[in-house]
């Protein structure tokens, strides 16, 4: 699992917070699919390039799995990382007697 520190550092960039909502929105997207909807939704211009190293940025993160197809390679969000960050921190605070 990636460290805190990773995961934070990968939502602080607008651009990767726009791939994981893609990705929240509709899991299993190639490359391609990322940024074709980036560039609709979001008028983002970036190169495939960049976007790849966005998505290797979150995948070390621990926020986006992959797997391959043949030649193809399918890009998933995982929010168990985000858990872990909210588990750490949010706690069931007893109830106080009236």
């Amino acid at each position: 699992m990636a460290d805190v520190g990773d995961v934070f550092k990968a939502l602080a960039d607008p651009t990767r917070r726009h791939i994981l909502d893609e990705l929240a929105e509709r899991d299993d997207q190639t490359l391609f699919e990322i940024c074709a909807r980036l560039g609709t939704k979001h008028q983002f211009t970036s190169s495939r390039q960049a976007v790849s190293q966005h998505l290797e940025l979150l995948e070390a993160a621990g926020l986006v799995r992959t797997r391959r197809e043949g030649r193809y390679k399918f890009h998933t969000l995982d929010t168990r990382p985000l858990a872990q960050i909210a588990e750490r921190w949010i706690r069931d605070k007893p109830q106080e007697n009236p």
